[in-house]
């Protein structure tokens, strides 16, 4: 079960409805969030930056028989590869009409009136459906200054970039290898390790440095083949990767990755 679940509040035109939802639920495991800017149409907010990039574990749709249209047509643009686990909140909807969403790509449904309890259990249902049996990982806390008084958020912490030696060009063979990392073996992993390590001590580096432009390398490798293989979809390459998402997420800001350019090719499954 996931410590905390980061879930959008998508409501084109509906703001008002996200805001009171937001205040008295905020903090705790279930945190909603609103977007910084509001959205004009369904297509804009499922565009938002912060969800293509994988901000949130979830997205929580306001979803009416005025809306249902914009939300049809904005989630069929997205062929089956929406940014994070898709609920609809269900205002007024009949079954067809959900059993059409959910069709779409959309997850699973509330609806009204809202209960945390009721959407905390959904969210947690269809994130595990593709989880993967066992992940053991810290999570990363993301900021460094302490929690603003009231809010239950954390400010998030700058990015740092250090300068370091610039890293020796890459070669076509390695290019190669790194474009098909996901298929090879432990021993054809730990070969490369090597080679590359023995390249690194051959320079003025320290051992910090030598092993920090191998692991670096190695990682950008591995979330590119993985993002390649998903067609850019975060949440599957972090569960392929048996990472969590937002662990995954810190990579790639890391690397400065971002699945944009991933998207626009067919995935290789």
């Amino acid at each position: 079960m996931r410590e905390r679940l980061d879930c959008a509040l998508l409501a084109p035109g509906r703001e008002d409805w996200a805001a009171a939802l937001r205040g008295p639920h905020l903090g705790g495991r279930l945190v909603l969030h609103t977007p910084q800017q509001p959205h004009g149409t369904a297509a804009e907010a499922l565009a938002d930056p912060a969800m293509a990039r994988g901000r949130y574990d979830a997205g929580l749709l306001y979803v009416d028989e005025s809306s249902i249209r914009d939300w049809r047509t904005a989630l069929a643009a997205l062929a089956g590869r929406p940014p994070a686990a898709l609920l609809v909140y269900a205002v007024g909807l009949r079954a067809p009409a959900v059993r059409d969403l959910m069709a779409l790509g959309v997850a699973d449904f509330v609806r009204p009136p809202f209960c945390p309890d009721e959407l905390r259990a959904r969210l947690d249902h269809a994130l595990n459906r593709l989880a993967p049996a066992c992940i053991s990982e810290h999570v990363p806390a993301y900021g460094a200054s302490p929690p603003v008084p009231g809010s239950g958020l954390v400010p998030p912490r700058p990015r740092v970039v250090r300068a370091g030696p610039p890293e020796p060009p890459v070669t076509e063979s390695e290019i190669a290898f790194c474009d098909t990392i996901l298929d090879r073996s432990g021993g054809e992993l730990e070969a490369y390790a090597v080679a590359v390590a023995m390249q690194r001590a051959t320079s003025r580096e320290s051992f910090r440095a030598a092993k920090c432009q191998v692991v670096a390398r190695f990682e950008r490798a591995y979330i590119r083949a993985a993002l390649g293989r998903h067609a850019g979809n975060i949440t599957l390459a972090a569960r392929m990767a048996q990472k969590h998402r937002r662990a995954f997420w810190a990579l790639m800001r890391k690397h400065d990755i971002d699945p944009a350019p991933y998207r626009s090719a067919p995935s290789p499954d």
